[in-house]
């Protein structure tokens, strides 16, 4: 079948030249008979005899060496359905050549012709050969054009610069896309009431919602990668008013390469609509510090460990070491940044925090000066229902870890924190609550000179091995990082609700009141990158986060944004708050207070004092209990984290507090 297909394709290729051969033998011989009627005001009867006999007896000669060239120049074998410029200069160049050669050979060979023989000759010869081609192209453009009039989806292009050209252009001569501009809003008003390849300017920012009416739009394309992130929020914030389906020019990079197409449109991001700035750092002092560091990063393959792997490996570090007990995410990484750092010394080892004796081989062998923990049990309902492995690998985990960084003289130890731990009403956020009271612990330990007194927690095996006095000289520095919600990271809210949405919904809110503090991935990084950097030890880094989002607004926007309304294309579900959650989030203990660092929207909580002594010594016990899966072990991460209470108190507090005061959250 294959095999037919193709032998018909190269029949119907071969009919089509040879049809273009004929065409053009009479084409160009015409072109100068043509201009010899011209000469002589259209009279044939007026044309002298020697200049139609020299015409006729050079027909011959002058259509051999035309076919000749215009093979050599590939003028049969081009897909003139997609011709450019490209083709228009090969139809050029065989154009002078042949006019050329037909001047002098005409002329040596049987007489001179008229000056104007031989340039409207030329000339006619010129637009017969490329219309005919470039009319095919043009046929079929308009054939598709009117085809898909019913069918394509009617978009307004924001922006009517460099890059809404560029866009404008590669749609129109993209026959797979099945979009067609309408309109284009710009808010230069010297570009009002005038027209871009045919497409009008309707009008500024203001005209949108009016002009989606009025030319019935189906989708915006934002294409303004100069705007800055407020300027860009505003549009969006219009845009989304309407029932168009947004999709958005990233940045400049596209632009000053020069690479802006169709395909370089993506969906809106929902950062935009955060309601703040994004959190800009500069990491030149970090990555000094990362220089020719040993960096090891735990839960690497995870989306924020990931992206400090991506950081770090960019900033020229002795060594990275990925340790993750996922070997997909692992591997994933390893490969990305071996392949855009081939000179990078990386190592990637699997195993688990949980392991002492793994913990104890990774640091013997490597010796990392900066540890960077982010792995964890992060997802709240999960871990209400399995508490004590929350604790085995939250708690114990870092617990273990930092214990065999301090051991093996490492210089600073980054925990990984979150805002849930904040007066807790979870397991999840209880453990990383413990987590930072460990890391607090230890650095106490180490400015008191007492590292020696910090319980090992570890296996018989283990504690042979460990040389007391080396803790004498502990100078490890301590510190936690906490922030919110990080957008686009593994089991966060937006991709579920995205793929909720392109399952036609519905899409599911746990409750209409429930607010959430949001950052990005770099923002994210970009704080843990400078709390180890800035530690002195027992801070907890704090990163201003704006105001909080409910959760119920976020959806309505994201199904705005994807072009449908909300509970009426996509409906909304409410489906009650999970074990373990809260209606809100708050970023620090009001008893913790806050100081500032150098960047403004970074701060540093002050950590809330407790007897050290008393937890480190309860966490021995707690541990077996974990280890033997107790089924009262919440009552006692109670009794250590007295901020925990559980969630269905607090919600029940918090709903009452907004009843009496007469509105929502």
């Amino acid at each position: 079948m294959t095999q037919k297909k193709n032998t018909f394709r190269l029949e119907h290729w071969q009919i089509i030249s040879g049809l273009l051969m004929i065409y053009d033998a009479i084409m160009v011989n015409l072109s100068y008979f043509a201009a010899l009627l011209l000469r002589f005001d259209g009279a044939f009867s007026h044309i002298e005899p020697q200049y139609v006999d020299a015409w006729i007896r050079f027909i011959p000669v002058y259509t051999v060496f035309c076919i000749a060239i215009f093979w050599i120049l590939h003028l049969y074998r081009s897909l003139w359905r997609f011709a450019s410029y490209t083709e228009l200069l090969k139809v050029v160049q065989s154009s002078l050549i042949t006019a050329v050669f037909h001047v002098i050979a005409i002329t040596k060979l049987y007489c001179r012709m008229p000056l104007s023989y031989y340039v409207f000759g030329a000339l006619i010869q010129f637009a017969f050969i490329i219309g005919i081609r470039f009319s095919y192209r043009f046929i079929l453009l308009m054939r598709a054009r009117f085809s898909e009039h019913d069918t394509a989806a009617r978009v307004m292009l924001v922006g009517a610069g460099a890059a809404g050209q560029m866009i404008l252009r590669d749609m129109n001569n993209a026959q797979e896309v099945g979009d067609r501009v309408i309109c284009i809003i710009d808010d230069n008003s010297n570009k009002w009431n005038r027209y871009i390849d045919g497409i009008p300017i309707v009008g500024g920012r203001d005209d949108i919602p009016a002009n989606v009416e009025k030319y019935k739009i189906d989708k915006i394309f934002i294409a303004l990668p100069s705007a800055t992130a407020q300027q860009r929020r505003e549009i969006i914030d219009i845009c989304k008013e309407t029932d168009c389906e947004l999709k958005n020019l990233p940045g400049m990079y596209q632009f000053v390469t020069e690479n802006i197409t169709v395909s370089s449109m993506t969906e809106v991001s929902v950062e935009d609509l955060l309601g703040r700035e994004p959190v800009k750092t500069d990491l030149s002092e970090v990555f000094e510090y990362i220089h020719g560091k040993t960096v090891l990063v735990t839960g690497g393959g995870g989306s924020i460990g990931s992206e400090l792997c991506r950081q770090i490996a960019s900033h020229d570090p002795k060594q990275l070491i990925i340790f993750d007990v996922y070997e997909n995410n692992a591997y994933e990484i390893q490969l990305e940044l071996k392949e855009k750092y081939p000179g990078l010394n990386l190592v990637t080892l699997i195993g688990s925090v949980r392991d002492s004796r793994r913990m104890f081989d990774v640091f013997e062998t490597y010796h990392p000066d900066i540890v960077y923990h982010a792995a964890a049990h992060k997802h709240v309902p999960l871990m209400e229902d399995s508490p004590a492995e929350a604790i085995k690998n939250n708690v114990f985990g870092t617990y273990k870890t930092a214990y065999v960084a301090m051991l093996f003289g490492c210089d600073r130890f980054v925990l990984i924190s979150t805002d849930k731990a904040v007066n807790p009403t979870n397991v999840m956020g209880a453990s990383k609550r413990m987590c930072e009271m460990i890391i607090q612990s230890f650095d106490a330990k180490i400015k008191a000179g007492k590292a020696a007194d910090i319980p090992m927690l570890f296996t018989h095996k283990e504690e042979t091995k460990i040389d007391k006095s080396a803790l004498e000289n502990a100078h490890t520095e301590f510190v936690a990082v906490r922030f919110g919600n990080v957008l686009g990271s593994n089991g966060s809210v937006i991709p579920l609700f995205k793929k909720q949405i392109e399952h036609g919904g519905p899409v599911t809110v746990t409750h209409p009141d429930i607010i959430r503090y949001f950052m990005t991935i770099p923002e994210a990084v970009s704080l843990v990158l400078l709390a180890g950097t800035y530690a002195k030890g027992g801070e907890i880094f704090v990163l201003d986060m704006g105001s909080p989002v409910k959760i119920d607004t976020l959806a309505r926007n994201l199904i705005r944004l994807s072009g449908y309304k909300p509970d009426v294309d996509i409906k909304i579900e409410y489906i009650g708050l999970r074990p373990g959650e809260k209606l809100y989030e708050e970023k620090l203990m009001a008893e913790e207070g806050l100081r500032t660092t150098e960047n403004e929207k970074i701060h540093i909580g002050m950590p809330i004092a407790f007897d050290t002594d008393e937890f480190l010594h309860r966490l021995q016990s707690f541990m077996t209990d974990a280890y033997n899966n107790d089924h009262n072990i919440a009552k006692e991460i109670a009794e250590i984290v007295p901020t925990y209470h559980p969630a269905a108190e607090v919600n029940k507090t918090f709903e009452q507090d907004l009843a009496s005061n007469g509105h929502s959250a």
